[in-house]
């Protein structure tokens, strides 16, 4: 893993498509029946991206506190918003928009810090050589969709020679995004409808870090990924290895015009924490119109998170998980050399912020971006192992945050941590 993703703690992700004309979800709405896929394939016609500013989205979204930002250059419709030479379905030469859509954003990125992710859908839903054989694994939809799977094919017959042309075809598009814009992640889809060795995942890998030593790939490569892809739904405990959570900022990854159920940037707030407590990353997504606009409520989120931002980045950006669940009412986040312990508070701090299981005394404990705070030991007996509570007189009204405070604690060494059930005292001193 390159240090800048555990370093980033918060990215952006933006499914951006012929979809965004807004009329039903992306790629699935014809697969799943909704719309046929001729309808479905003539919103290219209203995929304008008249208003698409890169720079405006690259500023907004450095301002929010995000490190990398990741774009949908294909999705498992299979339009591609570059101009690649392997298929004419693709922004430039299918669509109003009349360009490539790619070089831009990831020129914008480089230009405001960021790091620069591209999407990319393993399976492509539109090529003729993609539905020529059938997965050697149970799929969760598995029924007779032509787009998948080669029901079209004399008594459901399969081509290994078609799906040798895919393979190629779907290298090529990949060395294009390698070679033409040298992302610095790139974040797969769509690995689940053939497996690992179907799609040759191990030898891809090879050829992709070949390319790009330093490219960071996702957990959608059969196994072979970096880190992993928990999605929509929050882990309960940390994953055993480097991971990000990606979640919508309303109900749709694509813009639909009928979705108005937004994240409140106080929610968003606290999903970064629960990430960054976790030691994992949050990739918040957005839809952008078929014109290339932000959604104003989207824009407004992030807009308020940056302002958070602004004063508590640093309880998030670069840090790694904090205490064990039940010693602190929140999610918190250690310095990386252990030594600064951040309580990230949602609720409103009343009376005294508790923390129990600390064995050291903090040398100094203060409310981010405010002034310092009492600090006090109650109960317990250090001299058997039996910590007690750590309690933190609660800022002034003034000092606290409508979406979260943090409270800081520092120590000489990074503290040790009690975690028992409790004992008897036998020695008073």
């Amino acid at each position: 893993m390159q240090p800048w993703f555990q370093h980033s703690r918060f990215g952006i992700f933006l499914h951006w498509g012929i979809y965004s004309h807004g009329i039903g979800s992306e790629s699935w709405a014809f697969f799943n029946g909704e719309t046929t896929w001729d309808e479905y394939r003539s919103q290219a016609a209203h995929f304008t991206a008249s208003a698409y500013d890169p720079d405006s989205w690259a500023k907004l979204f450095a301002e929010a506190g995000a490190g990398y930002v990741v774009l949908t250059a294909k999705h498992h419709d299979g339009f591609s918003l570059w101009d690649t030479a392997q298929s004419s379905w693709n922004a430039k030469e299918a669509s109003p928009a009349g360009r490539d859509l790619i070089g831009p954003y990831c020129d914008a990125l480089r230009r405001h810090g960021l790091k620069v992710g591209l999407y990319f859908s393993h399976l492509d839903w539109s090529h003729p050589d993609y539905a020529t054989v059938f997965p050697k694994k149970a799929q969760a939809h598995d029924h007779a969709e032509r787009h998948s799977n080669p029901f079209a094919y004399p008594q459901n017959g399969e081509n290994p020679e078609a799906w040798e042309r895919f393979l190629s075809f779907h290298r090529a598009q990949l060395f294009e995004l390698c070679d033409r814009y040298s992302p610095d992640l790139l974040w797969f889809d769509g690995d689940w409808e053939r497996d690992a060795d179907q799609w040759r995942f191990s030898e891809l890998r090879d050829q992709l870090k070949a390319r790009l030593p330093q490219v960071i790939l996702n957990s959608r490569m059969g196994g072979y990924g970096d880190y992993g892809t928990p999605e929509q739904a929050m882990p309960v405990s940390p994953p055993p290895v480097d991971w990000e959570f990606c979640v919508t900022i309303n109900d749709s990854w694509g813009y639909q015009a009928r979705d108005t159920h937004h994240k409140s940037p106080r929610r968003c707030v606290q999903i970064l924490a629960e990430c960054a407590g976790m030691g994992g990353n949050l990739l918040l997504d957005l839809g952008p119109l078929a014109d290339g606009s932000l959604q104003a409520e989207q824009t407004k989120v992030l807009q308020e998170m940056g302002a958070w931002m602004k004063r508590n980045s640093s309880a998030i950006v670069g840090t790694k998980s904090g205490l064990p669940a039940g010693l602190h009412y929140g999610p918190s986040t250690f310095s990386q050399d252990g030594r600064r312990l951040n309580l990230i508070c949602f609720a409103k701090p009343e009376e005294v912020v508790v923390v129990r299981g600390l064995m050291d005394e903090p040398t100094r404990a203060w409310v981010l971006g405010g002034g310092d705070l009492p600090v006090r030991r109650v109960g317990g007996a250090p001299w058997a192992g039996l910590p007690g509570t750590i309690e933190i007189t609660a800022p002034n009204a003034d000092e606290l945050s409508p979406y979260a405070t943090v409270i800081c604690l520092e120590f000489a060494e990074p503290p040790r941590i009690y975690t028992g059930s409790g004992d008897a005292i036998t020695l008073n001193p």
